[in-house]
């Protein structure tokens, strides 16, 4: 059975789309300028995905009043979806949907 478990891991990291320099808090999963992330992980934190491929978000959904943005890896294919948190940039998610021809 497959550990379900998050790993808090604190990283800083550039991204590797955008070139912005981000301050990891633990639970960064994502560029907050451009919402691209690295499938680096199995579970939450763990770093045990072997791809290292970009992640893509190819869309966004509100769920109450959260929104979130789902990425595809431009290697493998895996799907997952992310909150979007304070800070990041809103108009990268109107960039997404407008991608997609919402």
């Amino acid at each position: 059975m497959e550990d379900k478990k998050f790993k808090r891991t604190i990283e800083d990291f550039t991204c590797g789309h955008c070139g912005s320099e981000m301050k990891g808090g633990g639970y960064t999963n994502h560029c907050s300028q451009c919402l691209w992330s690295r499938h680096v992980d199995v579970n939450p934190g763990d770093r045990a995905a072997l791809c290292q491929g970009m992640m893509e978000p190819i869309e966004s959904e509100l769920r109450g009043k959260e929104y979130f943005v789902k990425q595809r890896c431009v290697i493998c294919g895996h799907e997952r979806w992310n909150s979007l948190v304070a800070g990041d940039d809103f108009d990268a998610l109107v960039r997404v949907e407008a991608k997609r021809g919402r």
